[in-house]
């Protein structure tokens, strides 16, 4: 056996990987069953081996460096404490990184309860202490960037001497829990809270937890709490948290999903039975990614897993408000990537899919989406993984003992007699059938040969008589496959061959025909849907089921309030059932239902809606009554007492009624024929000595309920204790985390003497331990019990005492769980700010409709209401209020409301406080109006006043009374009154103000009960400055509205442009009306008429100066009368306007630039406008500069300038201008120095000559006519006078000829001032141009005259005269000024200065700006 072991071992690695299939497991059974390997020479498996490698088939060239599993993971069945170790061995490259995880639960390394290894390929999983928690399914996931692959193995854990037991795990990926047997064991679970229906949305994370108490509480028989969603055990998982113990048992749902949408039980399990609590989880679709999108699918289910290929399948959302859904897309992840790849190309419209193109061995997840025409919904859950491996290759195993409790687990295929080919597969049938694909499964032959063993399918359609191979490309090794790719509604025969490398067997029997599946459509509407109530907040739907199911996936319920077409999803997940309760719906609203049913294509019709029905809780009988007590007996009679029932049914319990019991006769008899109102009952006619038992119905408006369990055996005989019997009716209320309010009635029978107190017994729920809660006896019948545990439960009872002693203890309390109520709040004691009456208030944090509030003082319900005591209650408010309280009001008073979970608060008024508040009451009910201002007047037009104040508010129905002199004024024509609720004022307005007036006004207000006065003395200088106030108002209306007037009075505007004008506005004008301005009393006329049509009349001032200085008026006047405006431009009046200027000025002002004049160089700042009148300042150095002759400073309109007449070396340096207005100083900056001084001097003497050339040229001075006409044979003498320093030359040409001098021409030149030229003897030739030039070394100019000559007898010619402008001649030589000549003059101050562009200097240097 070694020997053949070690061959084996020789196999190479790439055929074991790929044909064979090692598992290990640990058996307990002692039967073995040997296999020898026998093999001839290692040459010959050799030469097997090289002969089966080419057959082998590779599925992906591009996956043979990705993870591939040489060795892999072997199954363990080891006891409990004991360690084990899982091994693999992984090749791939780059590297794989392998992952581990437990029953699709990624291990979490760092509990320090798993060591895991890795080193060359070779990885390990070490479970140090095996727990029975560890039986699981583990799985090794390799990846690397070409792929990843995976390989499972299962461990399980036993416990030590404990039979075997078929485990879950064995060969099998996934399996539910069973369930453990129940045994009788008297274990009592009470839950404390528990979950109500949960509402959620998608992404959400909710939690159901419920708290209980566990009695006996036993360290080592402690409850299993098992969860279930309709009906399935729910396992922990990424999606499932649970957790249970100390009384608390949680269930956590990390993301909801829809999958999550159901019926959640949850089931404490004792080994004597269990507790169960159920409710319903609604989950709504989450935010759509883009609007109306359809939600998303859900319970995402894997068929038919196989090599290659699995069949997809989900259910459909409900679309009751998004568009159709157009079909849907399935998507595919591989286990421990996170990149999903889209399955189909285009949307399918059916809720099933097979996904090809699987790597055998790789794990996949997979997730649909559904599309409609507005999008694409959000992803479903993706389905749990799964493996692409071959179904039924754990059926193919043999074992092989190999010694001590080792197995070799080997597959068929590598057991073999060589050489054989195999036989014919049998039993081929369909296992699923659908539209466009057949799933077929087979019987392999029996086979035990070494070579590889694959299957060909073989399809024909019915009544072709041809067949046709379906896997001519892939080899099919397991005995499972589909064929895909079939016509929809048509009839196929199967039938399929076995190969090995020997050859074909011979073809199955064929199939008998199969007929693909035809799209039937979706099913047909669902029938009649019924409501009833259930609840206040649920309705129940039942419906028929449609007649035509089409494979029926469920239902879809929606509902609408009545008169609404607003339809929402009452459920998001599919229902199988007929019936469903719809929760979350307002109380006392009418909804309507209807329901859609589905199926793989999609939803029905909408079934007809249901009628319309009101939410409230449907009416049931009453549950029994309990704890039936005896309070008394006197031998022939017992006084009995019982608990109301737990739940009313819906509607008050009315009546009840008694049967008795003589447990000698064994026989129940009826007590009372008239039912009983009361829970207290004296029970006649009995027979001493007897033993009885009793029992109680309960009967409310549906009928009576079932009866209360027998009471304790009760004998007939009469008391005669002295101490006093129990007391009864004990409730608990004012329940808090720390305490309670314990009440009860007094005993029926009180003893030899009466009752002195009671004291309260306390015991935790759970304990027999008894403690008393007081220390002395209270003398009535309620107790505030403290000091609670929060969170735990309670029972309590109470003992009466008198002189003899202390009696019998009443029947023990329901149990109290000390918590306060969510949202408790407590009563609120204030005074009623309208009313003044003092209140207490409570707001409950439950109601129903049945809920009654129920006032208490001392704990005794409060009747007697004739003292001003009132009870208002309005929703979930109840106020008791105390309209005359008084001292007697002093003491506890508590609240309760019936049907709630014991809402309920109680508030002690002490006398202080009452005192304060009485105090507070009578300020309310006596209350002054708060006045803003006292009474004041105000004059108003026509001279009219008005006499007024404000309060601080006043209502519509307030009243007031105004005074004058202690007469009451009337409300007239000449006496007006009015207010203002929105701002508390309140007027009087006299229409005529005299003399008569003066005096005292008062006014008396009153709005309900409060009350203002205020008072007004106006008399002597106060009285005379009203009185001439009014008449001049009056005046003013008079003036103003009979006749033309100023609607606005004369102003000065100053625009940004730095004009000025004079503006005002006039009115009630006509034809007639005249405007006129005036300046000191003198008349200005306006280059433009004031315009009356637009009634604003404007006067600019230009160039504004000290010259506008004085009074300017405005007069309009017509027959009606005048009116008239004036405005005082002086004093400071026109230094704002001075200083507006200089606003804007400075703000306008340019850079310093330089221009060079004649006489010097020129500073100039441009802006909007300049004037004398404006604070400047020259600077040179920071030292002032002041005008003078060398430095003159001045400006145009346009600037300001400064001039440096005959500059020296001493004027360079940084010159600043600075202009100021009333709050800014602006500066502009320029330095004259270097090169720019040098070339503004440069440019100034060049200036300076042209100046002295344009002094001393020639110039003709005048005399020449333009135009000359002359007779012919005339003479004619042209004379002017020249001038020119030196004298100049005069040259005269006649058509641009020189005129040489003669007997016809004589020329002169007279003085050196007068020249002439004299023509004698005219003649026509003498006609042309004359032209006369005046020279010297600075230059001159020429003039042209015309002369006309005409004949003797012709009419004389017509000739214009044509300006013909002085031409001016160049100097002949260069400029040089003579030294002993004086300077240029300056030009006169009127001429404005020379127009030029800005200096070179000013552009290359530039100026500074501050």
């Amino acid at each position: 056996m070694a020997a053949a072991l070690a061959r084996h071992k020789h196999f190479t690695e790439d055929y074991r990987s790929t044909h064979s299939k090692y598992v290990v497991q640990d058996y307990s059974s002692s039967e073995v069953e040997e296999v020898r390997y026998e093999y001839k020479t290692e040459k010959n498996i050799k030469r097997v081996v090289e002969k089966k490698v080419p057959e082998k088939y590779v599925r992906e060239s591009s996956m043979i460096r990705g993870p591939k599993f040489l060795v892999r993971l072997r199954s363990h069945t080891v006891f409990e404490n004991t360690p084990v170790k899982l091994f693999c061995t992984v090749e791939g490259y780059p590297t794989p990184q392998v992952s581990w995880f437990k029953d699709d639960v990624l291990l979490d390394i760092s509990s320090g309860k798993y060591f895991v290894e890795g080193s060359v390929g070779i990885h390990s999983l070490t479970i140090l202490k095996c727990g029975i928690d560890d039986t699981a399914q583990y799985t090794a996931v390799a990846s690397n960037s070409h792929g990843q692959a995976s390989s499972q193995a299962a461990v399980i854990v036993k416990r030590a001497k404990e039979e075997e037991k078929p485990s879950p795990y064995s060969w099998m990926s996934y399996q539910y829990a069973i369930l453990p047997e129940i045994k009788y064991t008297k274990i009592n679970i009470t839950f404390l809270e528990t979950f109500d229906v949960t509402f959620g949305k998608e992404g959400d994370c909710v939690t159901l937890a419920c708290k209980m108490t566990i009695s006996p509480n036993l360290a080592n028989l402690q409850p299993e709490a098992q969860w279930y969603r309709d009906e399935h055990l729910l396992k922990e998982s990424k999606w499932v948290k649970m957790e249970s113990g100390g009384g608390v048992a949680k269930l956590t749902l990390t993301h909801l999903a829809k999958d999550d949408e159901g019926l959640y039980t949850l089931r404490m399990v004792t080994k004597g039975g269990d507790a169960v609590h159920k409710a319903y989880v609604f989950v709504e679709d989450g935010p759509p990614p883009v609007p109306l999108a359809p939600g998303a699918p859900m319970d995402i289910k894997i068929h038919d897993a196989n090599r290659d290929y699995v069949i997809v399948s989900w259910k459909p959302p409900n679309t009751t408000t998004e568009g159709p859904i157009i079909g849907y897309f399935v998507d595919r992840c591989e286990v421990g990537m996170e990149n999903w790849m889209q399955c189909n190309d285009s949307p399918i419209k059916i809720c099933k899919y097979p996904v090809s193109g699987l790597f055998e061995g790789h794990s996949y997840c997979f997730r649909v989406r559904a599309v409609n025409s507005h999008g694409i919904s959000r992803p479903s859950r993706m389905s749990n993984p799964v493996a692409a491996l071959d179904p039924t290759e754990f059926g193919r195993l043999q074992a092989t003992k190999l010694g001590g409790k080792l197995d070799v687990v080997t597959i068929h295929d590598d057991l073999e007699a060589e050489g054989k080919a195999p036989g014919a597969p049998s039993k081929v049938y369909a296992s699923e059938t659908d539209r466009t694909y057949v799933v077929l499964s087979w019987t392999p032959p029996v086979y035990h040969g070494k070579a590889p063993l694959w299957y060909y399918i073989e399809k024909s359609l019915v009544g072709s008589g041809s067949w046709q191979r379906v896997n001519t490309q892939v080899p099919v090794r397991s005995p499972r496959y589909a064929v895909f790719d079939l016509a929809e509604g048509k009839e196929y025969l199967f039938r399929v061959l076995a190969a090995n490398m020997h050859g074909i067997s011979n073809p199955s029997e064929p199939t008998r025909p199969i007929r693909t599946q035809v799209l039937r459509g979706v099913p047909s509407a669902p029938g009649q849907v019924v409501s009833t109530r259930e609840t206040d907040t649920s309705v129940l739907i039942q419906w028929a089921p449609p007649k035509e199911p089409n494979n029926l996936i469920g239902y879809y319920i929606d509902s609408c309030v009545k008169g609404s077409k607003n339809w929402t999803s009452a459920n998001h997940k599919p229902l199988k059932d007929t019936r469903f309760v719809v929760h979350g719906l307002t109380t006392g609203e009418m909804y309507m239902f209807r329901v859609q049913a589905i199926n793989e294509l999609g939803l029905s019709d909408e079934s007809q809606e249901s009628a319309p029905l009101s939410v409230r809780a449907a009416l049931k009988l009453p549950s029994s009554p309990y704890g039936v007590a005896l309070l008394h007996c006197d031998g022939e009679s017992m006084v009995l007492n019982w608990k109301r029932p737990l739940c009313s049914g819906g509607t008050p319990v009315t009546d009840y009624y008694i049967d008795k019991y003589n447990v000698a006769k064994r026989e129940w008899r009826e007590v009372n024929v008239p039912p009983l109102k009361e829970r207290l009952y004296k029970v006649p006619k009995l027979t001493l000595g007897t033993v009885y038992q009793f029992r109680v119905y309960a009967a409310n408006f549906i009928g009576l309920g079932e009866p209360s369990s027998p009471s304790a055996p009760f004998r007939c005989e009469a008391w005669t204790m002295p101490e006093p019997g129990p007391a009864y009716d004990l409730s608990i209320t004012e329940i808090r985390d720390d305490s309670g309010v314990v009440e009860w009635k007094a005993p029926v029978y009180n003893g030899a003497s009466a009752v002195t107190g009671y004291y309260v017994d306390i015991c935790k729920e759970g304990t027999d331990t008894w403690t008393v809660a007081n220390a002395a006896a209270v003398n009535h019948c309620y107790l505030k019990v403290k000091g609670l545990e929060t969170g735990s439960s309670y029972v309590f009872r109470v003992r009466a005492e008198n002189a003899s002693g202390t009696g019998k203890t009443s029947v023990p309390s329901d149990p109290v769980y000390a918590k306060a109520l969510s949202g408790t709040k407590e009563i609120k004691c204030g005074v009623d700010e309208k009313t003044g009456d003092v209140y207490l208030c409570f707001e409950s944090c439950q109601i129903t409709e049945k809920s009654q509030f129920v006032w208490k003082k001392s704990y005794q319900e409060i009747t007697d209401f004739s003292k001003g005591i009132s009870i208002k209650t309005s929703g979930n408010q109840s106020t008791l209020s105390f309209k005359n309280p008084d001292k007697e009001d002093v003491g506890t008073f508590s609240v309760s409301v019936t049907n709630t979970d014991g809402a309920s608060a109680s508030y002690k008024i002490t006398a202080e406080e009452l005192e304060k508040m009485m105090a507070l009451s009578y300020d309310i009910r006596n209350p002054i109006i708060p006045l803003k201002s006292e009474l004041a007047y105000k004059i108003m037009e026509r001279g009219r006043v008005c006499f007024w104040l404000q309060a601080e508010g006043i209502s519509s129905a307030v009243t007031y009374k105004f005074f004058a002199n202690n007469k009451e004024l009337v409300n007239s024509e000449q006496t007006k009154m009015r207010h203002d609720v929105a701002t508390g004022i309140i007027e009087l307005v006299l229409d005529h103000f005299t003399e008569d007036n003066e005096g005292t006004f008062s006014v008396q207000i009153q709005d309900g009960r409060a009350k203002a006065q205020s008072s007004l003395v106006l008399i002597g200088n106060a009285f005379k400055a009203a009185l001439a106030e009014a008449d001049y108002q009056r005046r003013e209306y008079i003036r103003v509205k009979e006749g033309p007037h100023f609607s606005q009075f004369l102003s000065v505007h100053i625009s940004e442009d730095a004009s000025i004008s004079l503006i005002c506005k006039v009115a009630n004008l006509k034809k007639e009306s005249a405007f006129h301005w005036f300046k000191d009393d003198v008349e200005v006329i306006p280059d433009v008429p004031a315009d009356l049509s637009s009634g604003v009349c404007r006067l600019p001032l230009p160039l504004f100066s000290k010259k506008d200085m004085g009074m300017h008026k405005a007069t309009i006047s017509d027959d009606r009368g005048k009116d008239e405006s004036q405005v005082d431009i002086s004093g400071k009046a026109f230094d704002n306007i001075v200083n507006e200027l200089a606003r804007i000025a400075g703000s306008s002002a340019g850079d310093l630039v330089i221009q060079c004049t004649a006489e010097g160089i020129m500073l100039q700042c441009h802006m909007k406008y300049y004037t004398e009148e404006m604070k400047i300042i020259w600077m040179l150095k920071d030292s002032k500069i002041s005008s003078s002759e060398r430095m003159r400073v001045g400006g145009t309109p346009a600037m300001a300038s400064l001039e440096i007449v005959e500059p020296t070396e001493r004027d360079k340096g940084v010159y600043t201008f600075q202009i100021t207005d009333a709050e800014k100083t602006y500066t502009r900056t320029l330095e004259l120095s270097g090169q720019v001084y040098d070339n503004a001097y440069v440019e100034f003497q060049r200036l300076k000559a042209e100046a002295y050339a344009e002094k001393n040229r020639g110039k003709v001075l005048g005399g020449l006519p333009d135009v000359v006409s002359i007779m012919e044979k005339k003479t004619l003498s042209l004379t002017c006078t020249v001038c020119g320093d030196p004298k100049p030359q005069v040259t005269w040409f006649k058509n641009d000829q020189e005129v040489e001098p003669g007997d016809q021409y004589v020329i002169l030149l007279d003085s050196g001032k007068f020249a002439s030229v004299t023509i004698k003897g005219v003649t026509l030739e003498d006609s042309g141009k004359f032209t006369m030039c005046v020279q010297n070394k600075y230059g001159g100019e020429s003039v042209d005259i015309i002369v006309s000559v005409f004949k003797h007898g012709d009419k004389i010619p017509d000739i214009k005269p044509m300006a013909a402008p002085k031409r001016i001649l160049p100097p002949t030589h260069p400029i040089v000024i003579p030294i002993s000549s004086s300077p240029a003059p300056a030009p006169s101050k009127s001429s404005a200065p020379p127009q030029s562009t800005k200096s070179p200097s000013s552009s290359r240097f530039g100026a500074r700006r501050k």
